[in-house]
C-alpha cells in the first residue's frame, strides 16, 4: 500500500489542481486578455492600409502592424500556462511570419481573428452585454461624447476631429465595417487607442453605456442595408444558427458571416441585429438554439466545412442542450439519454467525408428528439410531485457514490485504530461542500460555467477517481487474502500517518465528493428556475436524511464485520464504483466533445455508468478486466505464499 499511496499521492495534487482549473478557467481571466484582443483585432483591420497585394503601400504603418504582431505574441507568452498555450503560441508566431513575409490583407485578417477567437476560448472574459443595449441612450451618447470628432453621422468629420492627427475613424466605411464587431468598438470605447487622440471613456461611461455606445455606432455603416433586416432575420437558418446568442452577435462580423450567407445578406442581417440586439437577446436559448445549432452544421457539412460542422454540433449540445439537461432530465430521463447518444453519434458522423446521406439521416433523426423535448419543456410547468422526486432522487443518486467512498474510508481507519486519522477525511468532505458554494456562487454572480467546462469536470474528476479507486481496490482485496490484513493493520498501529498518506486520505475525499457537488449543484440551479422552490427543497432536505440513514447503517454493519469479510465487501464495492465511475467519466468526455460517439446495442443506466456507446462499455470491460486480473493475480500469490 505505501508504494501505490506514494504514487497516487504525488498525481493526486497536480491531477485536481488540472480537474479544478478546467471549471474556472474564466473565473479570474487575466487582465490583459482584452488588450491583446484588441491589439489582434486592430491589426486585423488596419493592415490593409499597410499592404495591399503583397506590397508595402505605407512603410510606418507597416512597421507598427510588425510591432503589434511581435507586441500581441509577446503577451500571449506571458499569459499564464493553460492546455492552449501551445496552439496559441504557433497561431501567434504564425501571424507574425505572415506580416514579415508581407502577406495578403485576407490572409493577415483571418489569422489575426483567428488568433483573437482561440484567445478567448483559452481565457474567457465576458465579451457581451447583460441585456439588451438601448439603441436610444446610445444615439444620445454618442452626440455628446463623440460627434464632435467624428461628425454628427459619423464621417469622421466633426470640427474637432479636423484638427486631429490621425484623423478620426470614419464609421460609415463599409469596407472598414464589415471587419470589425460591436466587441471591437466597445474594447476601443473601453481600452481606447495607444499613441491616437483616441482616449479610455471606462472612467466616464458605465458598462451599459459603453455597450449601448458601440452599437449605436455599429449600425452607421449599415443604416440603409439594413431594410428588410427582420424578414431575412427570420427566414435564414444559416444566420440564426451563426448567431444565436448575445456573445455571437457582439463578436459578429460582416465579414466573416458573408462566407455563410453572402455580402449583401450578411450586412443586411448585421444591420438590422445591431439595431434590434433584443432579437437575439430574448430569442434562441435551450432547445429551439440546439436546433438552430444542428440546422446550421448540416449546411456547414454540406459545403464541405467539415470542422465548422463539428463545432456547431458540439454547441449545439453544449450551449443548447446542457443548460436545459436538468430540467428534461426530470421530465423524461430516457429521452434526455437518447438525445445525448444521438448528438454524440452525429458528431461522430460528421467527422467522415462524404457522408452526406447518412449525415442528413442522423440530424434529421436528431431533430425529432430536440422537437419532442421543446414541446415536452413548453407544454407545463414541473408538478410540485415532479420537483420534489427529481431534487430526491438527484441528491441520492449523486451522492451516494461519495458516501460509499467517504464510509468506506471512514470504515477503514476505525478498523485499522487509527481515529486520527479520520480529521482528514471530514476535512476532505466539508472542503468539498465549501468547494461547491463556491462555484454555485461563482455560476450564479460571476461567470457562467460553459457547458464544456462542466462536462469536463466530470469525465476528468470521475476518471481520476476511478483510476485511484482501481488501485485502492486491488490492493484491499490483496489484504483480505491469506490473513494478510493482520499484519497490515499491527504494522500501522505502531506508526504515525505520515504526510503522503493524509493527503491521499484527503484528496481521494475531496475529489470523490467535490465532482457529486458540481453535477449536483448545476442540476438544482436548473430546476430552482421552474418556481417549485419549496418543493425542490423539501426533496434536498429528504435525500440528505435519506442518505444521512445510509451513512450511518453502513458505519455500524462495518463496526460488526469481521475485518477479513469487511476488506473484500470494501474492495467489492471500490471495484464497482471504479467500473461505473470509468462509464460516467468517458459519457462526459465524449459530451464535451474530447471523444468519439459510435452507439452499441446496450440500454443506458446512469447509476451504473452504463451508455449505449461502445467507447465507455470497452473502457468499463477494460477497467473489469484488470480487477479481474489483479483479484486473481492476489489469490495466486496467497495460495503461492
Amino acid at each position: 500500500m505505501t508504494r501505490i499511496r506514494a504514487r497516487l499521492a504525488a498525481l493526486l495534487l497536480p491531477g485536481l489542481i488540472a480537474v479544478l482549473s478546467t471549471v474556472h478557467a474564466g473565473d479570474a481571466s487575466p487582465p490583459n486578455v482584452s488588450q491583446t484582443w484588441q491589439m489582434l483585432d486592430y491589426l486585423a483591420v488596419d493592415y490593409a492600409g499597410a499592404v495591399r497585394h503583397g506590397q508595402v503601400v505605407s512603410a510606418s504603418e507597416y512597421e507598427e502592424m510588425r510591432e503589434f504582431a511581435r507586441h500581441a505574441r509577446d503577451k500571449v507568452d506571458a499569459l499564464p500556462p493553460s492546455p492552449a498555450s501551445p496552439a496559441l503560441r504557433t497561431q501567434a508566431d504564425q501571424l507574425v511570419a505572415l506580416i514579415d513575409d508581407k502577406a495578403t490583407e485576407a490572409d493577415v485578417a483571418r489569422q489575426a481573428h483567428a488568433l483573437a477567437n482561440a484567445l478567448l476560448q483559452a481565457y474567457p472574459v465576458p465579451t457581451a452585454p447583460a441585456h439588451a443595449p438601448d439603441l436610444a441612450r446610445g444615439a444620445t451618447l454618442y452626440q455628446a461624447q463623440c460627434a464632435a470628432c467624428h461628425g454628427a453621422t459619423g464621417h469622421g468629420d466633426g470640427p474637432a476631429g479636423l484638427q486631429l492627427t490621425p484623423r478620426p475613424i470614419d464609421f460609415t466605411n463599409q469596407a472598414r465595417a464589415d471587419q470589425r464587431s460591436v466587441l471591437s468598438l466597445y474594447e476601443v470605447i473601453t481600452q481606447g487607442v495607444a499613441d491616437t487622440p483616441m482616449a479610455s471613456y471606462k472612467a466616464v461611461l458605465s458598462d451599459d453605456d459603453r455597450w449601448a455606445l458601440a452599437y449605436y455606432v455599429g449600425t452607421l455603416a449599415y443604416a440603409n442595408a439594413s431594410r428588410g433586416g427582420m424578414q431575412a432575420w427570420q427566414q435564414d437558418a444559416k444566420a440564426r444558427g451563426a448567431i444565436a446568442s448575445p456573445s455571437e452577435l457582439a463578436r459578429a462580423r460582416v465579414s466573416e458571416l458573408a462566407e455563410t450567407v453572402g455580402a449583401d445578406q450578411a450586412r443586411v442581417i448585421i444591420g438590422y441585429l445591431r439595431a434590434h440586439p433584443d432579437a437575439v437577446h430574448q430569442a434562441l436559448e435551450g432547445i429551439p438554439l440546439a436546433r438552430a445549432r444542428l440546422a446550421a452544421s448540416l449546411d456547414a457539412y454540406g459545403r464541405g466545412s467539415t470542422d465548422e460542422a463539428q463545432q456547431l454540433a458540439l454547441s449545439a449540445y453544449l450551449d443548447g442542450i446542457e443548460p436545459v439537461e436538468a430540467r428534461l432530465d426530470a421530465r423524461d430521463s430516457a429521452l434526455r439519454s437518447r438525445i445525448e447518444t444521438a448528438m454524440g453519434a452525429y458528431r461522430t458522423a460528421l467527422a467522415r467525408t462524404g457522408n452526406q446521406e447518412a449525415v442528413a439521416t442522423q440530424a434529421h433523426a436528431v431533430d425529432g428528439m430536440l422537437e419532442q423535448a421543446h414541446q415536452l419543456l413548453t407544454a407545463a410547468a414541473a408538478s410540485p410531485a415532479a420537483t420534489f422526486v427529481g431534487a430526491l432522487t438527484i441528491l441520492v443518486r449523486e451522492g451516494l457514490e461519495a458516501l460509499l467512498v467517504v464510509v468506506a474510508l471512514l470504515a477503514f481507519l476505525r478498523k485499522a485504530d487509527r481515529h486520527d486519522a479520520t480529521r482528514y477525511v471530514h476535512a476532505g468532505w466539508t472542503l468539498a461542500l465549501l468547494a461547491g458554494a463556491i462555484t454555485w456562487g461563482i455560476a450564479s454572480y460571476a461567470i457562467s460555467i460553459s457547458g464544456a467546462s462542466r462536462e469536463l469536470t466530470e469525465g476528468l474528476s470521475s476518471l481520476f477517481a476511478a483510476a485511484v479507486l482501481l488501485g485502492v481496490g486491488l490492493w484491499m482485496h490483496q489484504k483480505s487474502i491469506g490473513g494478510r490484513w493482520q499484519s497490515y493493520l499491527k504494522a500501522k498501529m505502531a506508526t504515525a500517518l505520515d504526510r503522503k498518506s493524509a493527503w491521499f486520505v484527503f484528496g481521494l475525499t475531496f475529489i470523490s465528493v467535490y465532482r457529486e457537488v458540481f453535477e449536483t449543484i448545476l442540476f438544482y440551479t436548473a430546476l430552482w428556475n421552474e418556481g417549485q422552490g419549496f418543493w425542490l427543497l423539501a426533496g434536498l432536505v429528504t435525500g440528505a436524511a435519506l442518505l444521512s440513514v445510509i451513512a450511518w447503517l453502513l458505519l455500524r454493519s462495518s463496526r460488526r464485520l469481521p475485518l477479513g469479510t469487511f476488506f473484500s465487501v470494501s474492495s467489492a464495492v471500490i471495484a464497482v464504483l471504479a467500473v461505473v465511475l470509468t462509464g460516467k467519466g468517458v459519457a462526459a468526455l465524449q459530451e464535451a466533445g474530447w471523444a468519439a460517439v459510435t452507439t452499441a446495442p446496450a440500454p443506458s443506466i446512469d447509476w451504473l455508468g452504463i451508455y449505449p456507446t461502445w467507447q465507455s462499455l470497452l473502457a468499463q470491460l477494460a477497467v473489469t478486466l484488470m480487477l479481474v486480473a489483479g483479484f486473481t493475480v492476489n489469490r495466486w500469490r496467497a495460495r503461492a505464499a
